[in-house]
């Protein structure tokens, strides 16, 4: 076997040759090896049966999702520290003031409320009396 067979079939195809250097990294389990010779972008070889290239298409397949899970884990980290950064602002912020002292004021009843007090108040202070 030559170092350009396939490690699968045996497949001497010069054309084929990037494509059985990949899965020979992937057989040795070289993950690594194999993304920096190009597993993303892989063709896989004419000459190989269909199994070869499935596994080398699964491979790339599966480093793909890998790779976008983990950017959707960063960009997810990156995000939830953006907002209890937010919550942790807002909550150390001071809390505004008012400048008028009277605009604070506000009734402790409605009015409506405050007459049926008070006329509830004088009819006791009638049967008292």
């Amino acid at each position: 076997m030559t170092p350009a067979a396939c490690p699968h079939c045996c497949c001497n195809a010069d054309a084929g040759a990037p494509a059985h250097a990949l899965l020979a990294l992937l057989a040795m389990d070289a993950i690594d090896a194999a993304l920096d010779a190009g597993l993303l972008e892989a063709a896989g070889c004419d000459a190989c049966p269909p199994a070869c290239n499935a596994r080398l298409h699964a491979a790339a397949q599966a480093r793909r999702s890998a790779l976008a899970a983990r950017e959707r884990h960063r960009a997810r980290t990156l995000r939830l520290a953006r907002r209890k950064a937010e919550r942790e602002a807002a909550r150390s912020a001071p809390l505004p003031r008012l400048a008028d002292a009277s605009a604070q004021a506000t009734p402790a009843l409605p009015s409506a409320a405050a007459a049926a007090l008070a006329r509830a108040l004088a009819k006791a202070r009638d049967r008292r009396a």
